[in-house]
């Protein structure tokens, strides 16, 4: 990635943790385990695969997705709602205790009383959204962004009645994903399967 489209891209990416730390409410759909939920060893392992990035690079970078975290140990804490594409969960590393670890991070974060997990079976097929991810907040003020994601880009869109209709996007994948219940029974699955 060239110098300036990084810092444009790093301009973008501010503005959204701007907005993400002011959100009561988040709801995400994610092709990958959001940085939120990441374990450290998960977070370096994800982000060490950026040929750009050196081991100093690397390891602030691994801080800063860790620090980011902390939004939810807030109190109150804002309401998460992640949908997690199973594709995610197909791309396992090699390293099977990196794997593990992850999975028990899902698990113990779909337990937590203002976090809800789904899981977005691949059988569910085609969808609005496969382009990439998104994140859409809402502050206390009831104001509303969204983020939309792709391979090393994002745009903060903050025109509500492009918020609305990506919102609607949204909800059509949400009712092809799996309950609460129902994901965090195959995360369990997933889990006794690779031990």
């Amino acid at each position: 990635m060239a110098a300036g489209q990084e810092r444009f891209y790093q301009d973008r990416y501010a503005r959204f943790k701007a907005a993400e730390a002011r959100a009561t409410i988040q709801h995400k759909y994610t092709v990958v385990v959001p940085g939120l939920l990441q374990t450290e060893a998960w977070a370096r392992l994800v982000l060490s695969q950026d040929p750009t990035v050196d081991p100093d690079g690397l390891e602030r970078l691994v801080a800063e997705r860790l620090d980011r975290q902390e939004l939810l140990r807030r109190s109150p804490a804002p309401h998460l709602r992640v949908i997690l594409d199973e594709l995610a969960l197909l791309r396992r590393p090699s390293d099977l205790v990196t794997w593990q670890e992850q999975l028990r991070q899902l698990i113990d974060s779909a337990q937590m009383p203002a976090i809800v997990l789904q899981l977005l079976p691949v059988t569910e097929g085609v969808h609005d959204l496969m382009g990439g991810s998104l994140t859409l907040l809402w502050a206390d003020d009831g104001t509303a962004v969204a983020y939309a994601e792709g391979n090393k880009h994002g745009q903060l869109i903050d025109d509500p009645d492009e918020v609305a209709e990506l919102r609607l996007s949204y909800d059509g994948v949400r009712d092809k994903a799996l309950s609460p219940t129902a994901t965090l029974e195959k995360l369990r699955q997933l889990l006794e399967e690779s031990q």
